[in-house]
C-alpha cells in the first residue's frame, strides 16, 4: 500500500472528519469565550476593584531602554520593547478566559453523557410476536 492510499484511508475515517470539524467549532467557540471575558467578566471585575484595563497591571522587572518612546504605564508598549515583565493582569485574563472555557465544556461534556447511553446498556427488546398471541390467549382463558 503506497503512501499516498495510506493518507487517503487515514483521511476518509471518520473520526477524523469529526476531529477537524472540532477543532473549527474549538477556534470559533475560543473567540467567542475570549470575547465574554474580555468585554463582559474583566471590565465588571475591573469596575469592582477599581480597575477596568487588566493588562495595566503588572510588575516591571528591567530597566527601560533609553529609546523607549512609548507609553512607561503601557504593559504593550514595554513588552514591545522588550522591557522584562511579569504581565500578572494579562495572566489573570487568560485566566479567567481558561475557567470559563472548561466549565462550559465540562457542561457540553455531562449533556453529551447525559445523552449517551452507558456501556452494557442496552434499549429493551422488542417482544417477540408469539409471545404477545400467548399472552392475549392467557388473558382471554382467564376472562
Amino acid at each position: 500500500m503506497g503512501l499516498i492510499s495510506e493518507f487517503k484511508t487515514f483521511i476518509n475515517r471518520g473520526n477524523v472528519i469529526d476531529l477537524a470539524v472540532g477543532v473549527i467549532i474549538g477556534g470559533a467557540f475560543a473567540t467567542i469565550t475570549k470575547s465574554v471575558t474580555d468585554d463582559l467578566i474583566m471590565p465588571l471585575i475591573g469596575f469592582l476593584f477599581g480597575g477596568a484595563d487588566f493588562s495595566s497591571y503588572f510588575i516591571r522587572l528591567g530597566d527601560i531602554p533609553p529609546e523607549f518612546k512609548g507609553d512607561p504605564g503601557s504593559y504593550a508598549d514595554l513588552k514591545g520593547a522588550g522591557v522584562a515583565m511579569l504581565g500578572w493582569g494579562e495572566f489573570l485574563t487568560v485566566l479567567v478566559n481558561f475557567l470559563i472555557l472548561a466549565f462550559i465544556i465540562f457542561l457540553l461534556v455531562k449533556a453529551v453523557n447525559r445523552l449517551m447511553p452507558k456501556p452494557g446498556e442496552t434499549a429493551p427488546a422488542a417482544t417477540p410476536e408469539d409471545i404477545l398471541l400467548l399472552r392475549e390467549i392467557r388473558d382471554n382463558l382467564k376472562k
